[in-house]
C-alpha cells in the first residue's frame, strides 16, 4: 500500500510574474514543502534563483506552516548554506558530487539551524551517499539528470528509492525520502510504494490544464492510490 506523502511544488515550473500568488494558491491546498532549486550554471548548465528569492517567500511558506525545500545545484554548496539559512531555508539539499567536504557541509547546514539533505546524480551510484545518511535529515533521489524542469521521468528511479528506503529503515532514520524530476500522477503511486515520503513536481503542478490546486490535491489522490503495475 502506497504511505501518504507530501507535495512539495517546484517554483522552477512556476509563472515568475504571478509567483507569490502561485505559490499561495499550492500552500493553500496543502502541499507541505514549497521547492526551490539553484542553479550556477556551472554545476549544471543553467542558472535560476538566489537567496533574494528564498527570503521574498520564506514569510508566506512558514505562515502556512509548509518548509523551505532548497536544492543547491551547484559547485561547493558550502559556500552559500549561511546564506540560504538566512534567507529562511527550513532544508538544504546539497550535490554529493559539488563538495568538497560532504559530511562537513552536512554539518555546518545543521549549525546553522536548518535540515540537512543530500542528493546525487541518476548515475552516480548510490554508495557515494551511504555515509552521508546519518548526518542527514532528507535525502533526494533526483529521478531526471539535474538541471532542466520538464524533463522525463527515468524508469530505473523507483529502484534507487527502494534502496535508500532499505538504509533509512535499517538505519532506524526519520529522513524524508524526496524524489524530484518528471513527477506526475503516472508515476507518484510507484515512487510512494517504493518508500518515498516526498514528491517534488513542478510541471504537473504550475503547468497543468486544470487550477494549481486541483493539481495538488489531484497528485496527492494519485500517490495514496495503489500503484498500476505495469
Amino acid at each position: 500500500m502506497a504511505r501518504p506523502v507530501k507535495i512539495a511544488p517546484s517554483i522552477l515550473a512556476a509563472d515568475f510574474l504571478r509567483l507569490g500568488d502561485q505559490v499561495a494558491e499550492a500552500l493553500a491546498a496543502g502541499a507541505e514543502f514549497i521547492h526551490v532549486d539553484v542553479m550556477d550554471g556551472k554545476f549544471v548548465p543553467n542558472i535560476s534563483v538566489g537567496p533574494l528569492v528564498v527570503e521574498a517567500l520564506a514569510p508566506m511558506v512558514h505562515a502556512a506552516g509548509a518548509v523551505v525545500d532548497v536544492h543547491l545545484m551547484i559547485d561547493e554548496p558550502e559556500r552559500f548554506v549561511p546564506q540560504f539559512a538566512l534567507a529562511g531555508a527550513d532544508i538544504i539539499t546539497i550535490q554529493v558530487e559539488a563538495s568538497r567536504d560532504v559530511l562537513g557541509t552536512l554539518k555546518a547546514i545543521r549549525t546553522h539551524g536548518a535540515r540537512s539533505g543530500l542528493t546525487l546524480r541518476p548515475k552516480t551510484p548510490l554508495l557515494s551517499i551511504q555515509a552521508g545518511i546519518p548526518l542527514a535529515d532528507l535525502v533526494l533521489v533526483m529521478s531526471v539528470e539535474p538541471g532542466f524542469g520538464g524533463q522525463a521521468f527515468l524508469p530505473e528511479s523507483p529502484a534507487r528509492v527502494h534502496r535508500i528506503r532499505e538504509w533509512l529503515d535499517a538505519a532506524k532514520s526519520k529522513a524524508e525520502l524526496e524524489v524530484d524530476g518528471g513527477i506526475s500522477t503516472k508515476n507518484a503511486a510507484l515512487l510512494a510504494e517504493a518508500g518515498a515520503s516526498v514528491l517534488v513536481a513542478g510541471v504537473c503542478v504550475f503547468r497543468a490544464d486544470v487550477p494549481i490546486a486541483e493539481a495538488v490535491r489531484g497528485l496527492r489522490a494519485a500517490a495514496e492510490s495503489p500503484a498500476q503495475k505495469p
